[in-house]
């Protein structure tokens, strides 16, 4: 197995580096509630956590306990 001969500076890593962006980030619409959210997270929206349309948690129901 192939081992460098020397070691890569942190400086050297991060300029090779630097051409890595990142995108812009992906936005849902909830089609429950018509909240936009970003892709794979849960949102609140009027005390309710919601994930892929479905209530995650009541927030009403939980401080009533």
């Amino acid at each position: 197995m192939a081992h460098p001969k020397r070691k890569i500076s942190k400086t050297r890593r991060d300029k090779r580096r630097t051409h890595y962006k990142a995108s812009d980030q992906q936005i849902s619409t909830c089609s429950k509630t018509g909240e936009s959210h970003l892709y794979h997270r849960a949102h609140w929206h009027e005390g309710k956590l919601y994930y892929r349309g479905k209530v995650l948690v009541d927030a009403d129901k939980t401080s009533e306990n």
